[in-house]
């Protein structure tokens, strides 16, 4: 995924932000904190793991399958790849 290089930081910020929330659950954990208060943090997680999945899948489907000049092997591939993961994503 060579593409991804080009927005690797805004990526990497992401990424590293939502490492930060999820430090914050265990140290809410760790404390004792209220059940309402994780549930809270975890969904909060769970909404940035979801916007960066779907951030991915937008740059994945611009590259690999709707890009000008693929030829149909390489869609079809593209699309396969996007097929499996998303079946991952959604068990």
């Amino acid at each position: 995924m060579s593409h991804l290089s080009s927005n690797k930081d805004p990526l990497l910020a992401r990424i590293r932000r939502i490492a930060g929330q999820i430090a914050a659950v265990e140290r809410a954990v760790a404390g004792d904190a209220g059940c309402a208060a994780v549930l809270h943090q975890v969904a909060g997680v769970r909404g940035a793991v979801d916007g960066l999945m779907d951030e991915l899948i937008a740059d994945h489907i611009r590259e690999h399958v709707a890009k000008p000049g693929l030829d149909d092997a390489a869609r079809t591939a593209g699309a396969d790849e996007l097929i499996t993961v998303i079946r991952r994503h959604a068990r």
